[in-house]
């Protein structure tokens, strides 16, 4: 079950909307490992998030992964949702971890092992750039990465 990554937002150390801007806690560590784990957390109390873990441990950067476009295991998605318009089911970070099962159990989990597989696109794709969302703080760093054009990103939707 899977998709194509169409939108991220990013986030580093020097950056007052990260968790990690504060320092090392419990609740971030994962954050702050080796790069190419997940970095799971529970967001108003409500909804997971899963970020990939992507710089050098001890340095707590990481990319959030808000939305995919279903490509396989999409009636088990329907379930976990309840929704059956699949531009809906993985748009919006909560969203997609609740189509793919992901919580707190991930948290620390190595995307190159089983049951993750993460595969590296064999062409060029193009990347629209814009304000991240849902923050309060470094409002103006462009630090949205969206496919273009994508009906699978989430909104508001980001100008081409």
């Amino acid at each position: 079950m899977g998709g194509v990554v169409v939108e991220t937002e990013a986030y580093l150390p020097d950056d007052p909307a990260s968790h990690s801007f504060a320092g090392r806690t419990k609740r971030n560590a994962t954050m702050f490992g080796p790069p190419g784990h997940l970095y799971v957390y529970r967001s108003y109390g409500i909804h997971w998030c899963a970020n990939v873990v992507c710089d050098a441990e001890g340095v707590g950067a990481a990319v959030l992964l808000r939305a995919i476009e279903p490509k396989s295991g999409v009636d088990e998605m329907r379930a976990r949702r309840g929704v059956d318009h699949v531009p809906m089911l993985a748009a919006g970070p909560g969203r997609l971890t609740q189509a793919l099962g992901v919580n707190a159990s991930h948290d620390g989990a190595d995307l190159t092992e089983r049951p993750f597989a993460v595969c590296v696109s064999e062409i060029a794709v193009e990347v629209a750039v814009s304000p991240r969302v849902g923050i309060s703080r470094a409002k103006d760093r462009l630090w949205r990465y969206s496919t273009p054009g994508s009906s699978f990103v989430s909104r508001p939707r980001p100008r081409a």
